[in-house]
Formats: structure tokens, C-alpha cells, sequence
């Protein structure tokens, strides 16, 4: 029986909740594995460092999305990308995306610089788009964002976004991506 209006969706006081809860969560840990194999754990670990990313952080992006990180969206500010008539990246960040293998590498370009200069600018750069407006709506937000990731044949949950800001970190809920890792951990 569905409930009515007025409802706070609490929890059930039907007979027996407690013990549906414990069975559930017995079949869930017997579903689980005790362990990795070590190859598995080997095949992780050289995963993590073609995306440049330490082993703990991908293996909990890994966890939570049960999907492969395929893109890295960095926002200008993460890659330090600032001044329009000039619009490249320092050279370590650069060297850093250069050897990442195995990934769509985005970035997310906030106004006043132009997408197209950073891409000229940038080579290692897969594709460059307008970041979001500051004043855009959360649903703006999600579909800019979605409509990003979706026209580089990605899944929303194989992306990580990298940024440098609160509202970049906001674009993870947003755009429902694998997560969110900062500039400053990434690039150390």
C-alpha cells in the first residue's frame, strides 16, 4: 500500500524490518569478494599511473562507479590556463597530461577566454569547451555539463573532474561524474 500525502517516508513498522535488514545485508557481504586478486590489484595500480592518479584515489572512484575512469576533465582554472592573450598551460601540467595514457583529456574554459584559443594553445588537450556560467541553474548546469562529457562518447561516470574551486567541485553533482579530485593533489 502505497503511503498517503502528508507522509514523511519513515521508516516501515511492519514486523520483521530488522531482520530483513540483517538477511540483505549478510547476501550482500556473500556477494562480495574477500579479496583481489593480486593481478587484478597489478592491473589497477598500472591503470592508476597511465592516468597519473595514486592507487587509493582511483581505486575508490573505481569502487563507487564500478566503472574505468576514461576521461579527466580539468577546469582552466586547474590547469592554469588565465591570461587570454596567452592562453597556455605552465609546462609542468603540460608534461603531466602529455604522458597520460588511456584517457580523454577535457577542460572546461571559463569566460572571458575562448575555448578555441586554448585548443590551439593547448595541443595535448582532446577538446575544450565553455565552462559553465556562474549564474547558470543547477538543471543548466547539468546539461551543459552532460552534453561535454556525452559529445566525447563518454558515460557521465567515467569522468573525473579536476578543478581548483568550490563551484568546480559542485559540477560533479551536476554532471553525475565519477568524482571530483583537486588541481593541487593532482599536479603534485
Amino acid at each position: 500500500m502505497k503511503p498517503g500525502i502528508g507522509h514523511n517516508q519513515g521508516p516501515t513498522m511492519e514486523r520483521g524490518q530488522k531482520w530483513r535488514t540483517f538477511q540483505w545485508q549478510k547476501a550482500r557481504n556473500a556477494a562480495m569478494p574477500k579479496a583481489i586478486p593480486l593481478m587484478v590489484v597489478k592491473m589497477h595500480v598500472a591503470r592508476a599511473r597511465a592516468l597519473g592518479l595514486d592507487y587509493p584515489t582511483y581505486a575508490a572512484v573505481r569502487k563507487a562507479t564500478g566503472r574505468d575512469v576514461m576521461g579527466l576533465l580539468f577546469s582552466s582554472n586547474a590547469l592554469r590556463v588565465v591570461r587570454m592573450e596567452a592562453p597556455q598551460m605552465p609546462v609542468g601540467r603540460e608534461g603531466k597530461l602529455a604522458a597520460l595514457e588511456g584517457a580523454q583529456k577535457l577542460a572546461l574554459v571559463h569566460r572571458p577566454l575562448s575555448p578555441t584559443l586554448v585548443a590551439a594553445a593547448n595541443p595535448v588537450l582532446d577538446a575544450t569547451a565553455a565552462a559553465p556560467k556562474f549564474t547558470d541553474s543547477w538543471g543548466e548546469m547539468r546539461a551543459h555539463l552532460g552534453e561535454v562529457i556525452t559529445a566525447q562518447g563518454l558515460l557521465r561516470d567515467q569522468v573525473l573532474i579536476i578543478g581548483d574551486t568550490a563551484l568546480e567541485r559542485d559540477w560533479t553533482g551536476a554532471a553525475r561524474a565519477a568524482g571530483y579530485l583537486e588541481a593541487g593533489r593532482y599536479f603534485s
